[in-house]
């Protein structure tokens, strides 16, 4: 063989030996293209666990019940007994006015009240004594009658005829004083309502505390003038302000879609920031109308003050609790993708490789979602970045763990 055919040997091992290589490294090239290696992949599993759907609303304490405490009389501040943040109890007395016309009112009154009943005891008197009178003249006349029919002539008309007018005229006596008793027993009543008037005007002097609770604001000092509180066109300065602070009223504006859930006695968890505490609170009347404005109800939720712990003007966050369900399959709401009214989720199947679900949504928490349908009990679901990964990826899998109670 000669130079010439031994380098055509050669040059056609050598075409062999690189179209061998082409297609071993090319089918390689191409698996590997067409099953990259796997990656960690966070999932979560499908479970049974008890799910409440709740709305938090924000509101603000405001006491139980306040009011400002006014004069009934007007009068100079003789003594004020009380200060802002002293607790008071209900008819505890407040402050004592000075009014010195009031009081020489009431004992004209109490004067009057004691003619009028000398006046009574007179005027019953006189009728007692006119009732004696005419019952003397009645039986004189009646003897006298009667004989004069037994025995006719006996008795002089004329003396008949007396003795007949002092019985009448003792009748009109008894008229008279019965009317004068009756006058008598008038002026009586209306003394008696004229000194019950500045008797009650005379207590109006104190003024005392409506109810339990603590003083918030004074607004008067010993000796300062106050108007009588009896209209509002008189602008009359309250003495101090009283407010019920045992129990708080946190108020607070529920959605129209919430509102149907809303119902008496109902107990909320309440959460107050400043103290970093949580308190139990009942629902305790709401409006029952949704305002046009805000499409909101006004609601009121009581809270016990143990300890006085709470105070006006804080504000506080409501968990208002919707519906609750128990044992319902349910998966973290960031696995799912929502695409209108249509949800998916990206399921590890038992080749580790990603699969898309269609699923069917039910009651919604703050974590989890209820799932219908679409899925089973223990099976594995993509959760957080949802773009790195494609639908067939070979991923590893790491399960998080996560908190099976109930939402709050």
């Amino acid at each position: 063989m000669n130079l010439h055919a031994k380098g055509a040997v050669l040059a056609g091992v050598v075409i062999v030996a690189a179209i061998g290589l082409f297609f071993v490294f090319g089918h390689k090239a191409k698996a590997n293209q067409e099953d990259p290696p796997s990656r960690p992949a966070a999932v979560a599993l499908v479970q049974r666990r008890a799910l409440s759907n709740s709305v938090t609303l924000s509101g603000e304490f405001r006491p139980f019940q306040e009011v400002d405490v006014h004069a009934k009389v007007a009068g100079y501040i003789r003594v004020i007994h009380v200060d802002v943040g002293d607790h008071v109890h209900r008819g505890q007395v407040l402050a004592v006015l000075e009014v010195p016309e009031l009081k020489a009112e009431l004992q004209g009154a109490n004067a009057s009240v004691r003619r009028s009943k000398d006046a009574v005891r007179r005027a019953k008197s006189d009728l007692q004594r006119a009732q004696s009178l005419h019952d003397a003249a009645h039986l004189n006349y009646s003897r006298l009658n009667e004989a004069s029919a037994t025995r006719p002539g006996i008795i002089a008309q004329q003396e008949l005829d007396d003795a007949l007018a002092k019985d009448k005229e003792g009748e009109a006596q008894i008229s008279a004083y019965e009317a004068a008793l009756s006058e008598a027993q008038n002026q009586l009543d209306v003394a008696l309502a004229s000194e019950k008037q500045y008797t009650a005007l005379s207590d109006y002097t104190n003024i005392v505390a409506p109810f339990d609770g603590v003083v918030t604001k004074r607004y008067a000092d010993t000796g300062a003038l106050v108007q009588a509180g009896t209209s509002s066109s008189t602008q009359a300065m309250p003495v101090v302000r009283v407010a019920e602070t045992d129990v708080c009223r946190l108020t607070v504006p529920v959605p129209e879609s919430a509102v149907p859930e809303v119902h008496l006695g109902t107990s909320v968890q309440v959460h107050v920031q400043a103290l970093n505490r949580s308190f139990e609170g009942k629902v305790a009347r709401f409006a029952d109308a949704v305002d046009p404005e805000t499409r909101t109800m006004h609601t009121e939720v009581d809270v016990k003050n143990t300890g006085g712990k709470l105070v006006q003007g804080m504000y506080a966050e409501v968990s208002l609790v919707l519906a609750t369900k128990d044992g319902t399959l349910t998966v973290p709401i960031q696995a799912v993708v929502r695409n209108g009214s249509e949800a998916t989720v990206l399921v590890v199947n038992a080749q580790n490789r990603l699969e898309e679900r269609r699923v069917e949504l039910g009651l919604e928490g703050t974590r989890w979602v209820e799932v219908v349908s679409g899925l089973k009990e223990n099976d594995r679901v993509l959760i957080g970045s949802r773009s790195e990964y494609r639908v067939g990826d070979r991923v590893e899998p790491k399960p998080i763990a996560e908190n099976s109670e109930a939402e709050s």
